[in-house]
């Protein structure tokens, strides 16, 4: 296939909280693709209704639980020579959501594939963090169980980039005592609901953050930014008592 054929793949970035946070170009093409692919169609069409967007012919969900069959849509519309857009419920497809299979394959088949950017979790945690944003590595959700989730974080024990991760609300205090263990007392931040109504940022040592976590029932989308191996960034030792 080449670029001149009409078909391509748009991977669209959307609001990763609130709606008013979509580029013009998002929306616009959004109302101009002949089908789009989404990960809840009912999440998307919020965003039609608060900016006024005429829906495309076709919308069809794209989701983790039906990857392999949505991307089999995607190609056989691109191979009509159809317009078609890839969205998820909130920032980039394939950043810890569904859309990897149908960018890589629409790509190994030839189809032209065009990114509109968009806001992402990661970079605005970053940001707000207050943390060295020069280098960093974002490492999508920490493992589950304690062991596994202990030998994740001491992959990153001696690299000096900062470290941003997403986590489930019901895990946040787990991922914080850990994180204090295997790599040391070093500032971070923790990001919740970024950009909706009640997002919270609380920054400090991970000793701080993970005691002010313990026993507090989170609510909401999760982001965690934690300093890179840097004397700056880690905690002094305390002095031993004197005889």
């Amino acid at each position: 296939m080449t670029d001149e054929q009409p078909a391509k793949l748009l991977v669209i970035g959307t609001p990763i909280g609130n709606l008013e946070d979509v580029t013009l170009r998002a929306l616009r093409l959004l109302g101009e693709v002949d089908a789009l692919a989404c990960e809840d169609t009912r999440r998307t069409r919020r965003i039609f209704e608060r900016h006024g967007v005429p829906g495309p012919r076709l919308i069809f969900s794209y989701h983790a639980h039906n990857e392999e069959r949505a991307t089999r849509k995607v190609l056989e519309l691109l191979a009509e020579g159809l317009t078609v857009g890839l969205c998820t419920n909130a920032g980039m497809p394939s950043i810890s959501d569904p859309g990897y299979d149908a960018i890589s394959r629409a790509i190994a088949s030839g189809f032209r594939v065009e990114v509109i950017p968009g806001p992402s979790a990661v970079e605005t945690a970053l940001v707000v963090s207050g943390l060295p944003a020069s280098t960093y590595v974002f490492k999508g959700f920490a493992p589950r169980k304690p062991g596994p989730r202990k030998r994740f974080l001491e992959a990153e024990r001696d690299l000096p980039h900062t470290l941003i991760l997403f986590e489930s609300p019901h895990r946040v205090a787990k991922l914080l005592a850990d994180a204090l263990e295997v790599l040391g007392d070093r500032q971070a931040c923790v990001c919740i609901e970024l950009t909706k109504l009640f997002e919270q940022t609380d920054r400090g040592y991970l000793s701080e953050l993970a005691e002010c976590y313990r026993d507090v029932v989170v609510k909401g989308e999760v982001t965690v930014v934690i300093a890179g191996n840097h004397p700056k960034f880690i905690r002094p030792a305390e002095p031993e008592a004197g005889p």
